[in-house]
């Protein structure tokens, strides 16, 4: 797969799904929805779920049902719906072991600038989708792809996740988008992770998932290339990140309106 596979004049592309892999059944379930609606829509879809949590909080977070089982419900996904799939992944060996199943592999924010790991993806031959640190400058992004470009790969996107705001908080600059495009490859804006609100006490991490539609509108009014959106059933039983994701049944009345913003900044 090509990062030109995704493109298209008329509308955005969409990374979206559970956060983790919980269940066959399950991700079967979300996949088919949106595959449904996004065709219907001429949305480009890629299905989007981490096989494995590695950056948790604490010890009795839910990490995933195990590395093998999860993948390979992801192929599962990507084999029943004939459609792209997005994983993330967390040191160097797990870059071959995900591109058996996976399309695309994501570099986590905190591991933005991890050499080795950035390498390590490049060298699959998969797109790469390399998130920014919520530390770091839109500018400082370029390293981060060079990266992957001298290890013989140009198939990068980059993903605008927001910006560390004090101790507990994000706040979203929107002109990481046009930043970042400045180097030349597709920015999608994580709707989702860029409203959690970290480092709680109990050590849970919260969310402001009121504000998914504010975010998602102001990133395709601005221009962006593609959207990352985590959504679940029922998020509030989700095992993962449930305090910042979407609503499966609300997303299409979502995507409705980010195409008509689309259409009109393409008309101006």
């Amino acid at each position: 797969m090509k990062i030109e596979n995704l493109k298209t004049e008329a509308a955005f592309f969409l990374l979206a799904g559970p956060c983790v892999v919980e269940n066959e059944l399950m991700a079967l379930q979300i996949a088919e929805k949106i595959v449904a609606l996004t065709e219907r829509l001429g949305i480009p879809y890629v299905f989007k779920a981490s096989y494995k949590k590695a950056n948790r909080s604490r010890m009795d977070s839910f990490t995933g049902i195990g590395d093998e089982k999860a993948l390979k419900i992801l192929g599962k996904v990507r084999d029943t719906f004939h459609i792209p799939v997005v994983t993330d992944i967390h040191e160097t060996t797990d870059a071959e072991k995900a591109a058996e199943y996976a399309d695309i592999l994501q570099i986590p924010a905190f591991l933005c600038r991890q050499t080795d790991l950035l390498a390590a993806a490049a060298r699959t031959n998969k797109i790469v989708n390399i998130k920014k640190g919520q530390f770091l400058s839109p500018e400082a992004m370029r390293f981060a792809v060079q990266k992957v470009i001298d290890s013989g790969n140009d198939q990068v996107m980059l993903t605008e996740r927001g910006t560390t705001f004090g101790y507990t908080d994000l706040v979203v600059d929107f002109r990481s988008i046009p930043a970042m495009q400045a180097f030349g490859y597709p920015v999608i804006m994580d709707v989702t992770h860029s409203l959690q609100q970290p480092n709680q006490a109990g050590g849970v991490t919260g969310g402001m998932p009121q504000l998914i539609e504010t975010i998602a509108k102001a990133a395709i009014a601005v221009g962006a290339d593609g959207l990352f959106i985590e959504t679940h059933p029922e998020p509030a039983k989700a095992l993962s990140d449930g305090a910042n994701m979407l609503p499966l049944d609300v997303l299409e009345q979502l995507l409705e309106k980010l195409l008509k913003i689309r259409s009109a900044v393409k008309n101006v």
